[in-house]
């Protein structure tokens, strides 16, 4: 079991129109698992995605998959 903090991350993309996401991507290689949480409430809470999950997703946004915003 490991006792490691998320070290939240905000991608350098996002404006500061307060509407972003944090990652904690080091917990991806001990846990399994990538914190989501909304930057606006740090204090909140987070949504624990796998892994795997987390990287189709990303990979999915790069791609284009989910069209443009």
């Amino acid at each position: 079991m490991t006792t490691e903090s998320p070290r939240w991350f905000t991608s350098s993309y996002s404006g500061n129109g307060g509407q972003c996401v944090q990652v904690a991507t080091n917990l991806a290689a001990t846990r399994g698992t990538v914190p989501v949480r909304d930057s606006k409430n740090p204090g909140g809470p987070a949504l624990n995605l796998r892994a795997g999950a987390f990287s189709s997703f990303v990979a999915g946004l790069k791609s284009g998959a989910f069209g443009s915003i």
